[in-house]
């Protein structure tokens, strides 16, 4: 990274902050007011950091200019030790500036739908599912966001063929967004006699819950039928027309939603499902193109990539786009090591993207 232009950057944000407290320290209209005031709430972390990285690199001057006039010895070892120190934490504190600038994902503070559907593996698949949708629902209790379970299609034996959870709270989608795709599984199931180990798989789809404002669906492009629950999953089975299923006529998305005695609340939901699906596949598009020009992307939230195996009788579990391994499947599975591989994805991720500013 060209330092000139950096520094000039920092300087530019510095005078922006102090100019937004200078705007808003006047009269202001409640529109502009809001605005501006979500502008500065943004760029304050950044220029707090700015002006640490100032203070230590006047500091570390400082110290250059004592240890080169200092006639105590134990003064100039003093000062050489903490210059070394400086000199260690400023190429960190660098790095946390440039990772403020890294352009946003507008979509990152957005609450989030979780999908996880069983895949190939019958039985075994669906009951991997149900361990994985559980492992989100105790790392969204961690984390203390709230975690809605909207619809469950149960399998035979206690399994989910299909799970979609509303997650909502503080930076749900930035911490989620790297789960979406295949999770695959090696264990040995519990209807397994011969004890061998069996390989199944689900599919993990994490998209941020989109407002009215980020998608507009004309009604002349639905169809929305209606007809009686039914079938494992029907939570609420009853003899209504409760049931909905919602078909997006241009892009051919199919929405069911029957888990509410409600058909209001069931069309509520499905119509909330389907703005996130719309709302997120407008959100590949755009980063297919982006992608065409990176060097590397670690995670293109495709459903068909296989991003992680949970091998049970090793105990481990390996997320295969940043080849981390974890020799400690339980706490992944209870949620409380999930932030060790999700914290290495976003690091991954910021590297990546640093490296394409250099």
């Amino acid at each position: 990274m060209n330092t000139t232009s950096f520094d000039y950057k920092l300087e530019r944000l510095v005078a922006r902050h102090a100019e937004l407290h200078h705007i808003l320290s006047g009269q202001v209209d409640a529109g502009s007011f809001a605005k501006l005031s979500k502008e500065l709430s943004d760029l304050t972390p950044i220029v707090e950091t700015i002006e640490e990285l100032r203070r230590a690199k006047e500091e570390m001057h400082s110290l250059a200019e004592m240890i080169t006039g200092a006639d105590d010895p134990e003064m100039r070892a003093l000062a050489e030790e903490e210059f070394q120190i400086l000199k260690e934490q400023i190429p960190l504190r660098e790095r946390e500036v440039q990772i403020s600038l890294l352009p946003k994902d507008e979509a990152d503070e957005k609450n989030a739908i979780l999908e996880v559907r069983a895949g190939t593996g019958g039985d075994e698949a669906a009951l991997f599912a149900a361990d994985l949708f559980r492992m989100y629902q105790r790392y969204a209790e961690q984390h203390g966001w709230r975690f809605e379970v909207m619809s469950l299609s149960d399998s035979d034996l206690g399994g989910y063929k299909e799970a979609t959870a509303a997650v909502t709270g503080r930076n749900v989608f930035a911490r989620l967004k790297f789960e979406s795709g295949v999770h695959r599984v090696q264990r040995v199931p519990a209807t397994e006699t011969q004890g061998r180990i069996h390989t199944s798989a689900a599919t993990v789809a994490v998209l941020p819950e989109a407002e009215e404002v980020d998608i507009q669906i004309e009604d002349k492009d639905l169809r929305i039928d209606v007809y009686r629950s039914s079938g494992p999953g029907g939570q609420s089975v009853n003899t209504t027309d409760s049931a909905v299923r919602i078909t997006h006529l241009p892009t051919g998305l199919v929405v069911i939603q029957q888990d509410e005695k409600s058909q209001h609340k069931n069309k509520a939901k499905a119509l909330k499902v389907l703005r996130s699906r719309l709302y997120e596949a407008e959100r590949q598009a755009k980063d297919a193109v982006r992608a065409a020009n990176r060097k590397s992307q670690v995670g293109s939230g495709d459903r068909s990539e296989r991003i992680r195996t949970y091998n049970f009788p090793q105990g481990r579990v390996t997320d295969h786009r940043i080849n981390l391994t974890l020799y400690k499947i339980d706490k992944v599975m209870s949620g409380e090591a999930l932030d060790e591989i999700i914290e290495a994805l976003i690091s991954e991720d910021q590297a990546a993207k640093l490296a394409e500013t250099e």
